[in-house]
């Protein structure tokens, strides 16, 4: 334990002993082109981690030995080389790299290599690029940053992300990328409720991100890479001189980004009449209340109709006297509530702050940082909450060993994360106030509920409605939901260099997660009568993967010509899953949750445990000729435990080439072509099953009267000959800088196939069983990606203008599926189908429609759409195009970056708007609701005798109430049917820097203040009321919505500063 103690002591510290032979360097880096100081460059001595920065005003000084050799690299310039030998101060002035050929990427396994060399397309962001306009979901501060990455983003405080690159390659399993941090593989499981891995990451910790897209740039990363990698570096405070602080405080607000079209001319109920009596439908018998009833609608008005309906078709709110929810028995003013959409939400705010600590020397470094989110959410009694802890740190023990450690604790909280939802205004009465309804408390005593003869009366909380409905913030308030997680991520990493072009790497690390989730009833409930006791439910997740591996290096040359790198290893990854659920339907007595204070008969108790464990071989070689032809090869072998003992090893290779050819081909590289490199690579990814495939399992059913329950074979049908998933991708892309580097242009070509994909497959259930295991299916995906960026502006004055835009296509086929099954349900609403249908894109809606003429019109019977009697493709989920253009001006200490985000294309099944439609809530239902409505349409007059229709327009009238009923998508799926294109201003940030002697005055390095905004423009959208963003699942069962949380405006500040 002491020897452990002293280590941690000395990494923490980072000893500054100098030693023999040891001498100081001073000096001062300039730039090339105008002699200005250039601060922030890193200086390294090379083969090392030992260096520092240059300050402001480009100065630095660093201890090193006459042998060493000096490295100046910063972005954006060309690396500077320089042999101290016995020199005491060196000047160096700096070009910059204008075609950024030097520019040194992070690849698989956590390789660096100079971009140039590489035969993949892969893309890397800057850590400051998700800081400032930042999301609290690291996930959606990439959404338009890269090309072929698309990003389904979430709200909700704490909520997950969907992302997918490239496409969906399999048709029932995960089709998210895999994560890695540090060299640690970190579980992205999807919960769009509860979060994921990226939703916990502090982006403040971040350095850069790797984008690795497709199994040609992630093959080493074996049978989770088939949907790409992305890699996140964190900071380690190498090149920090002495101790170094940065401190980050952002605050941003949120409103709801988009509001419905709402109409403010009638109010609740049905038949023109608005009326409440006691929150259930029924017929008036009081005679008061009839004869205030009679004096709003008149004599011969209907008793019975409007209490209870969740529906807009009533009464003008024209200030006519009616009984209200919250009137008790008199009566007020019917009148609009034009702002409740609005009043219904609060301010959600979020603020973060993060300070880290970081400092070091040539015998190591080291970084702590510790962040807070405190998050309230757009709804009421929603919060969440997130503390990380980040420890960074390397110690080089001699020239030849060195340790480094890496290591995360996140602590997450949050109340109320389960409600996902706005569908109050799909149905309630366009005449509610929501301000009233959260002050329900000051009503119970006048508000009236429905008292059953024999029963006890009802005790809901004060509401517009009961046949139906909770009044929402009760439920937020009384009936709360809580989750409380914990995460450790950490790895710890032994790197020996045997020879100086021979080195040994040992390294393990772990992700490990425990997540306890309470939902509660806290009272004993009686709605029309009817009891409901107090209730509650516990659930507690467990999670666990490690991965430990072993990778010797060489890194040398076998000529002046001839340089090669190569790598062999091997690597053992466990995974570990633990649930146990206890439902209490039943308690003794309110308020205490305990299972002791449970009815037995009432409880469900549910644990399952899964473990499963791949072990992998691989290797690679990469040659490189005269630095302009480099060569890829790896290969990597698995052996899965859940897979059978035949099929269990499987191999997939890779090789990529690419060359530069204006280093290549006299004559051609010039002003216009500065650079020019072809590229192409072919891949495969092998991927395993689910634990538990194999053999039949056996599940627990209900005991009777405390007697051993039954055990009975579960519902799917194991197979014992399963074979691994297999992805091949081809790729081939061209990268030009031109214009002596002002315009960089990246173009990639893809293609990419899954076979022996593994399903579940539905079977008759008169065989006992529901589904089966099998191989089948294959997935094909093809597309192309462009990236183009460059500065158009720059001037002498200090002005500057950067661009990035990137735009990818994707084309998605289900090949295949299993023999004699031609689609596969991803999900279904309303009778409306998700498939996975043999020939079409995965994603494709299957529903009922309206019959068309031949050039498109509706076909009106009785003034009515007229509706097909078999199912159609309705649309795809899956968008035409994706794109982002990024804007970055610059001008002295001030700086103003944009981000526009696009989708085009693709379907979703919105049945929020067709009900909120069906039941009277959108303005263009308002229409007709006098004098009625012409749909438009066209109507069969004749049939010719060759059996063709001829048409005339529709002139047949309908009431609007009837008309609009065909929006209804439990039947009239098309009419749910809306267009997921959208072209968003995603971010915004507007800095300033302080200039440096007013820093140096207050005592910091450097200082900026900026204001940000999220999702501050919707530039175009082609739905009608909602962001066409918004999903109600997510993963692979997306496309769908219903009255899901909207997304968010944030708009705030982002203060940093460092000393």
């Amino acid at each position: 334990m002491n020897k452990i103690l002293l280590f941690l002591w000395g990494i923490l510290l980072v000893s500054s002993t100098a030693f023999s032979q040891k001498q100081t360097v001073t000096g001062t880096v300039t730039s090339a082109e105008d002699g200005a100081p250039m601060p922030g460059i890193t200086v390294l001595i090379k083969g090392t981690t030992s260096g520092t920065n240059t300050s402001s005003e480009g100065k630095f000084s660093i201890l090193c030995q006459s042998k060493d050799v000096l490295v100046f690299t910063f972005v954006g310039m060309i690396p500077y080389e320089v042999p101290v030998g016995s020199q005491s101060s060196i000047s160096v002035k700096m070009n910059p790299d204008v075609m950024q050929l030097s520019e040194v990427v992070v690849t698989a396994l956590g390789v660096q290599r100079d971009k140039k060399a590489l035969g993949f397309s892969q893309q890397q962001l800057k850590g400051e690029s998700v800081v400032e306009a930042r999301s609290t979901n690291l996930a959606n501060g990439l959404s338009g940053k890269i090309a072929g990455f698309r990003v389904n983003t979430s709200s909700g405080p704490g909520a997950a992300a969907t992302i997918q690159i490239r496409g969906s390659s399999s048709v029932s399993g995960n089709n998210q990328p895999l994560v890695v941090i540090d060299g640690v593989p970190i579980q992205q499981t999807f919960d769009k409720q509860f979060g994921s891995g990226l939703s916990e990451v502090n982006p403040d910790n971040i350095k850069d991100i790797a984008v690795l897209k497709g199994p040609n740039a992630a093959a080493l990363y074996g049978s989770r890479a088939a949907n790409g990698v992305i890699l996140i570096t964190t900071k380690n405070g190498a090149g920090t001189k002495g101790i170094g602080v940065e401190v980050n405080s952002n605050f941003v607000a949120d409103r709801p980004f988009i509001s419905p079209n709402f109409q403010n001319t009638y109010g609740g109920g049905n038949g023109y009449r608005t009326w409440y009596s006691d929150g259930w439908s029924g017929s008036i018998t009081d005679a008061n209340q009839i004869a205030q009833y009679r004096a709003a609608y008149g004599p011969n008005a209907p008793l019975s109709g409007t209490d209870g309906t969740d529906e807009s078709w009533g009464a003008p709110m024209d200030g006519r006297l009616v009984r209200q929810w919250w009137t008790g028995t008199a009566v007020a003013p019917l009148t609009p509530q034009p702002n409740n959409y609005q009043e219904f939400w609060q301010t959600g705010t979020a603020f973060t702050n993060n300070v880290a600590i970081s400092g070091g020397n040539d015998k190591g470094n080291f970084r702590l940082s510790v962040g807070h989110l405190d998050q309230k959410g757009i709804m009421y009694y929603n919060d969440f909450h997130r503390n990380n802890f980040k420890f960074n740190s390397g110690y080089n023990f001699t020239n030849k060993f060195n340790i480094t450690l890496s290591a995360e604790y996140v602590k997450s909280w949050a109340d109320n994360r389960s409600y996902a939802s706005g569908q109050e205004f799909i149905w309630s009465h366009r005449s509610v106030s929501w301000a009233q309804l959260r002050d329900w408390e000051s009503y119970t005593s006048t508000h009236i509920q429905r008292a059953v003869a024999g029963r006890l009366p009802d005790n809901d909380p004060p509401n517009w409605q009961h046949t139906f409905f909770t009044n929402p913030y009760y439920i937020q308030q009384k009936l709360p939901s809580s989750n409380d997680k914990d995460r450790l991520v950490g790895n710890i990493a032994m790197n020996y260099k045997i020879l100086p072009s021979l080195s040994v790497m040992l390294r393990t690390g772990t992700d490990v997660w425990s997540d306890t989730r309470i939902n509660i009833v806290n009272f004993e409930r009686v709605r029309n009568g009817n009891r409901t006791p107090g209730r509650f439910s516990e659930e507690i997740l467990r999670r666990q993967e490690t991965n430990t591996d072993a990778i010797l290096t060489y890194n040398g040359s076998v000529n002046k010509d001839i340089s090669i790198t190569a790598q062999a290893g091997g690597i053992v990854r466990s995974n570990y899953y633990k649930r146990n659920y206890i439902y209490v339907g039943e308690l003794v007595i309110d308020g205490l949750y305990n299972a002791g204070n449970a009815v037995p008969s009432q409880n469900t108790i549910a644990s399952t445990i899964t473990k499963s464990e791949v072990q992998s071989t691989f290797g690679s070689v990469n040659l490189g000729f005269k630095n302009a032809i480099f060569l890829d090869l790896t290969a990597r072998n698995d052996w899965s435990s859940t897979l059978p003992a035949g099929n269990r090893s499987y191999f997939y290779p890779s090789a990529s080439l690419s060359a530069v050819f204006t280093d290549l081909i006299d004559g051609i590289k010039g002003d216009v072509l500065s650079f020019g490199k072809a590229r192409f690579s072919l891949a495969q990814v092998g991927n395993d099953a689910d634990p538990y495939q194999l053999a039949q399992t056996y599940r627990a059913g209900t005991s009777w009267n405390g007697s051993i329950p039954e055990f009975a074979e579960n519902t799917t049908i194991a197979n014992s000959s399963l074979k691994p998933e297999i992805t091949t991708g081809l790729e081939a892309g061209l990268d030009l800088r031109l214009f002596k580097g002002k315009v960089n242009l990246d173009l990639t070509y893809y293609e990419q196939k899954t076979k022996n994909q593994i399903l579940g497959v539905e079977i008759s259930k008169a065989t006992g069983y529901n589904t089966r295991i099998l191989n089948a299916g294959q997935i094909s995906n093809s597309g192309i990606e462009i990236t183009l960026s460059g500065s158009p502006l720059k001037l002498s004055n200090g002005f500057s203008w950067d661009v990035n835009f990137n735009f990818s296509r994707n084309r998605n086929k289900v090949v295949e599926l299993a023999e004699g099954l031609t689609t596969y349900v991803l999900n279904e609403r309303r009778g409306l189908t998700s498939e996975a249908r043999v020939g079409q894109p995965y994603g494709t809606l299957y529903g009922y429609g309206f019959e068309r003429a031949p050039d498109g019109q509706l076909i009106m019977v009785n003034g009515l759409p007229q509706l097909s009697t078999k199912q159609t493709i309705l649309g795809n989920v899956q968008p035409d195009w994706i794109g982002g253009f990024t804007n970055t001006f610059s001008y002295k200490n001030f700086s103003l970056s944009t981000l526009i985000d696009v989708r085009m294309g693709g379907s979703i099944f919105d049945e929020g708007t067709a009900n909120a439609r069906w039941t009277g809530q959108y303005a263009e239902t308002a229409i007709g609701r006098e004098e009625g409505v012409i749909g438009s349409g066209v109507k069969v007059v004749s049939t010719n005798s060759d059996g063709t229709k001829v048409y005339a327009p529709n002139d047949i009238i309908v009431s609007a109430n009837q008309y609009y009923g065909y929006n209804n998508p439990r039947r009239y799926h098309e009419a749910a049917i809306f267009d997921g294109s959208y072209v968003k201003l995603r971010e915004v940030s507007f800095g300033y820097k302080l200039p440096t002697a007013l820093v140096k005055k207050l005592g910091f390095q450097s200082a900026k203040i900026s204001a940000v905004g999220r999702n501050v423009l919707m530039i175009f959208k082609n739905h009608p009321h909602q962001d066409p963003e918004i999903d109600a699942n997510g993963g692979n069962r997306q496309g769908f919505g219903y009255g899901e949380l909207p997304s968010t405006r944030s708009i705030g500040a982002n203060l940093s500063f460092s000393f």
